[in-house]
């Protein structure tokens, strides 16, 4: 496959904002998402919590660790 024709980035966003594939002009190997990168953080839940928390996730199909990013990020959000 050949490079694409170098291109402004107004054009880039034209292309972009009508939905076109951008994907040719990006470099995915050096793609990164700012304010996303994951830190570690410890947090001691009583028993009773952690079995409540296991419960829900569960029910929900997803893990104790999702239900607790989810239930943050509506707090937060």
């Amino acid at each position: 496959m050949t490079e694409p024709k170098p291109i402004t980035a107004a054009e880039l966003d034209e292309m972009f904002d009508n939905g076109e594939d951008v994907s040719a002009y990006v470099d995915w190997s050096k793609a990164r998402r700012p304010n996303q990168e994951p830190r570690r953080v410890n947090v001691d839940f009583p028993a009773w919590m952690v079995r409540d928390l296991d419960k829900e996730a569960g029910r929900l199909g997803v893990t104790r660790q999702s239900l607790i990013k989810m239930g943050i990020a509506e707090k937060l959000g």
